[in-house]
This record gives C-alpha cells, structure tokens and sequence, in this order.
C-alpha cells in the first residue's frame, strides 16, 4: 500500500501538466498554422476633396486695420476642414482643401480644369463675377459644385444665375437692405448718399437706393466722389482729403443720415467726424453691414471665434465665415447622404431637408430660385455688433430673412 501512493502521485501529476498546457500547445499549433480568427477588415475611405480657387493680389486701404488679411478666406475653410474631419473620422470620410492662386485678372480655366484633374469635385471661389462666370458652364458640363464665397454682385444670382453655383456670401442688396431696416427702424429715414467713381462704388449705391425705395427711406440728395488718383495714403493724401470733406459735404440737404457707397476705398474711411453737418455715416464706412463681424459672440459666436483664433491668430472676418460655411455645407451633405457623389449632395442641399448652423441665430437654407443662401446681416461698427438684420417688425409670408435681398416674385433667375 504505502509503495503505491508515489506511483499514484505521480500519474496524477503528469495528468495535471498535459492539461495545463492545452491552452498553450493549441496556441503554437494556431501560430504555426491558420490563425485562430481572421483580423476584421478596415473600413474604407472617402475621401473628399475641395478645391479652394482665390483671386488674389496685395490690397492698399485707407487704414492700415482694414488691409485684408493675407488668408482670407481660406483660413475659415481650413477651420471648416477640421470641423468635418471631426465628425467624417467616425463615418470613414476625409476632407482636404486644395488652395490655388490666381492673379484678379487672370483667366481662370486652366487653374479649374487643373483642379477638376486632381480629382477636386467641389470647388470654394473667391473671384469676382468675370472670372466665376467663366467657369460656371464648364463645372456644369463635369457635375462640379461651386460655391462662391466672395463675389457680391447680385448679377450672379439674377440674370447670370447658374444651377452649378451657390453662394454663401450675401449679395449687396441682401446689405443694403440690412443696413436699410435698421435706419427705418431708428426712424431715420431721410438719407444723403456719396458713392465713388468706380463700377464697383455705384453697384453699391444702386442697392442702397433700391432699399430706400423698399422700405420709405428717401435718398433727399446725392453726390459723386470722383477718384482722380491721388496717394491717398500718403501724409498730403490724408490732408488734402481731411480738408476737402467738410467742403464737400457743406451743400448736402438737410437730412438724418450720411450714407457712403465706396467699395474701391478711394474716401469712405475719411467720411465720419469730418462732415459739414454732424450726422452719423453708414455703408461702406460708420455702421457697416456685413455677412459676418470679428466682434460677434451671439448664438455661440464665441465658440468658433475661440476656435478659429487659436488656428490663426486673428478674428474671423466675412469672407472667412462664408467660405467655412461653404465648406460645412458639403461636410453636412456628405454625412446626410453617407458618401461624396456630387449628384446626391448637390438634391439634398436642394432640398427641404436641408439647413446648415452657422452661429448666426438660425438655421441657414438656400433660396431654391437662385441658390443664394439666406442668412441674418451683421451692423457694425470696427468695435463691436450694433445690429442684426431682419429687424423686428419685418415680416414675411415665407422666412424673415426674405426681407433681405431679392424675393422669389422679384426674381429674373432661370437656372441653367
């Protein structure tokens, strides 16, 4: 008995070493061999490629604060890029911003086409309304999206209005009339109106003269400042201009407000303080309308100021916004139709089920009649927001901010 104990021991031992090492031998065995379970396939890619297409060259302006920053535009669509890519890293999406440079009088088309071949399908412009129209056609022609972020002209969205081209940036009627209702509102409603020698000036003043007879503003006298080219930024510029407005203005009839339309900076900023009658000045210089205004921090303004201050070092200025909401449009679209087909995004930007938040009060939506986006209008002065468009008391049968621009039975857009 007592000799058989050790034999049973150790049977029992060697028993408890095979078994343990199962798990192991299994394993080396699995190794050696197949593996035990296949790895799971990563997730396929979209990428989404946009393509940033800007009309630049170094800017002069009358003040040294309101030279355009050197990124304009493209710093709010590299923010916007960032945005998306939050949000596509979860859906398998990536989004890329492709920025090209041209000349302002430059023909564009060889840069577009170069951006169609690398594959960019949509495309953030900031052109004027020449060099945007002579690429509409040919984005048509290859199912490309544009969304234009810089050109004001209301042409764009009237009588030279394009399916291939949304816009993002107000028109300057959609400014006028922003600027118009707050003058009605404070019930100041007799205007004077000095606009400048250049296409660009009287575009302006034209919009402004449309708000007044829209809303009972009445322009009691108007007058030009010819640009005879002076250097307007040298001390005896400065002078010779401070010297000359008070004599200017000294005729102008009696009236409640000043408006300035000079878009070419040859006078505006020298306007306030310097008239022969002490009046407050709006339009292109005093209270100025704008899609956008570095001070703003309404309806989470704060929020995306801190973001984009941290990426670039400055405040987010009009073209900024309108190019980031450009491209959060097409970030929105990619997630509500889960892929990167411009026929399927362009239908649902088109649609009803569209709206896009750009931290401006409310949601944003395209007029189905031109593809202009409707949006609030900021006034403001260079510290801070006074006002924001529609006012109160501005109805309308459809949305409020159909008060602002040209209305659908106005319209003289036929898409094509």
């Amino acid at each position: 008995m007592t000799s058989a104990v050790p034999g049973t021991l150790a049977a029992f031992l060697c028993f408890f070493s095979l078994t343990v090492n199962v798990p192991g031998a299994l394993a080396q065995e699995a190794t050696a061999g197949q593996p035990a379970a296949a790895a799971k396939p990563e997730k396929k890619l979209t990428e989404i490629k946009i393509g940033y297409l800007r009309a630049y060259a170094p800017q002069l302006a009358l003040s040294v604060l309101d030279i355009p920053p050197r990124d304009e535009g493209v710093a709010g669509g590299n923010v916007a890029i960032a945005d998306n890519n939050t949000t596509g890293s979860f859906l398998g999406q990536k989004f890329s911003l492709d920025v090209t440079e041209v000349k302002p009088d430059a023909d564009v088309v060889p840069a577009f086409k170069d951006m169609i071949a690398k594959g960019n399908r949509y495309v953030v412009a900031d052109l004027s309304a020449r060099q945007l129209l002579s690429i509409a056609d040919l984005a048509r022609d290859n199912g490309i999206l544009i969304f234009n972020a810089g050109a004001t002209d209301d042409n764009l969205r009237e009588e030279e209005c394009r399916a291939s081209i949304y816009h993002t940036i107000p028109t300057r009627s959609m400014l006028a009339d922003g600027l118009a209702q707050y003058l009605i509102w404070k019930q100041w409603r007799r205007w004077v109106l000095i606009y400048g020698s250049h296409e660009r000036d009287q575009l302006f003043a034209e919009a402004l003269r449309r708000a007044a007879t829209r809303f009972g503003g009445e322009i009691v006298g108007e007058k030009l400042f010819e640009d005879t080219g002076t250097a307007r930024r040298t001390d005896s510029g400065v002078v010779q201009i401070q010297r000359q407005m008070p004599v200017f203005t000294q005729d102008l009839p009696e009236h409640d407000v000043l408006l300035v339309a000079d878009e070419s900076e040859v006078f505006g900023t020298y306007v306030p303080f310097r008239t022969w009658t002490p009046r407050p000045v709006a339009g292109t210089a005093g209270l100025t309308p704008s899609a956008w205004h570095p001070a703003g921090e309404q309806w989470g303004g704060t929020q995306i100021q801190n973001r984009f201050a941290k990426a670039n070092g400055r405040r987010m200025v009009s073209k900024d916004m309108a190019a980031w909401t450009a491209v959060r449009i097409l970030g929105e679209a990619a997630t509500r139709t889960q892929g990167a087909d411009p026929g399927k995004m362009a239908d649902f930007i088109r649609s009803d089920d569209f709206s896009i938040a750009a931290f401006k009060g409310q949601k944003l939506t395209f007029r189905k009649w031109n593809q202009q986006l409707r949006q609030p209008i900021f006034l403001g002065d260079t510290r801070s927001v006074v006002s924001t468009s529609p006012q109160e008391g501005f109805l309308h049968q459809v949305s409020e901010l159909d008060t602002l621009g040209i209305d659908e039975p106005e319209t003289r857009c036929v898409l094509k």
